[in-house]
């Protein structure tokens, strides 16, 4: 069941005065995240934008125990922490909030390795679809035809979609969310803590000097992704795989709206071809056709199995 946003927790965790950028979008999601999880979270955050906005204690703008951690660590460091809790009979909730850079690139060793043990852990990775800290520098989460500053000419290669990665280690929990849509990340990450083993979460967290769009705009943009079916909600618990609202109202594409309506707000994507969309287009309905394939297989073993 959605909470309403004025059901949401009042208490803040992510302080005024930070040192992130206008309309960050990561920042939004952390509130969330401080929403939901509040004192019950510990967090292992690796070099990202995470570990240089909250600034340094004891005026640190994040009032939530964090453990900063080299750049391919976090999920071993989390999986400890996760262990000392059990150890010790604490109560409490042991997450990795990490960047795409962090997730799919550097960290995707330690990330693929605490799934297969089905570490007792939550991972979030928020996206921002490059290394923005260090330069805006492609990822491998980066989009194809976005601009860089290591792609200049555009990104040649696909997004790796780490989720389905992980959801074929067949953990218990993985989810995709979007800061335009706070109640379904907020009920997500509570289902999730409410799941032992292995959690995983795909944050889509727009960034405004990386996307090259006004910070007015970041919700708006975020909006855009989902309603044109670029970026997908959807959530898999336990083996059952099901799309999220809106998206599960845009199954049929002529819902959708046009993808340039959500290309056309940033700079990244401003020398596209139209070759270039029509190919972006393709790749947005293959992402489709292969969760509905996958959800329509499934109910079919279901079926025959009695389930």
């Amino acid at each position: 069941m959605t909470v309403r946003i004025d059901q949401l927790p009042k208490k803040r965790y992510v302080l005024p005065g930070n040192a992130a950028c206008a309309g960050c979008g990561m920042m939004i999601g952390w509130k969330i995240l401080g929403m939901a999880l509040g004192e019950e979270a510990v967090l292992s955050i690796p070099a990202s934008c995470a570990a240089v906005v909250q600034g340094l204690a004891p005026k640190s703008g994040v009032a939530m125990p964090i453990l900063n951690v080299p750049f391919a660590s976090a999920a071993s460091v989390a999986t400890g922490i996760a262990h000392a809790f059990s150890q010790l009979g604490v109560r409490g909730q042991s997450v990795v909030w990490a960047g795409d850079g962090g997730t799919a690139d550097i960290g995707f060793a330690a990330l693929s390795a605490a799934a297969e043990r089905n570490s007792n852990i939550l991972y979030i990775m928020y996206d921002n679809e490059a290394y923005m800290n260090t330069g805006i520098q492609r990822s491998s989460e980066t989009p194809k035809g976005a601009w860089t500053t290591t792609t200049p000419a555009g990104k040649r290669e696909s997004k790796k979609d780490v989720a389905l990665i992980l959801m074929a280690h067949d953990v218990p929990y993985v989810a995709t969310a979007s800061i335009a849509y706070p109640q379904d990340f907020y009920r997500k990450i509570k289902r999730a803590s409410e799941i032992k083993g292995f959690k995983f979460i795909h944050l889509f967290a727009p960034c405004p000097p990386g996307w090259l769009f006004d910070p007015s705009l970041t919700v708006e943009v975020a909006r855009k992704a989902v309603e044109t079916g670029f970026f997908i909600l959807w959530e898999y618990d336990h083996g059952e795989l099901k799309l999220n609202p809106p998206s599960s109202a845009l199954v049929d594409k002529k819902r959708r709206r046009p993808l340039t309506e959500y290309l056309k707000l940033q700079g990244r994507f401003a020398n596209l071809t139209e070759e270039q969309i029509a190919e972006l287009e393709r790749e947005v309905d293959r992402r489709w056709e292969f969760l509905l394939r996958f959800m329509e297989a499934k109910r079919r073993v279901d079926g025959a199995a009695g389930i």
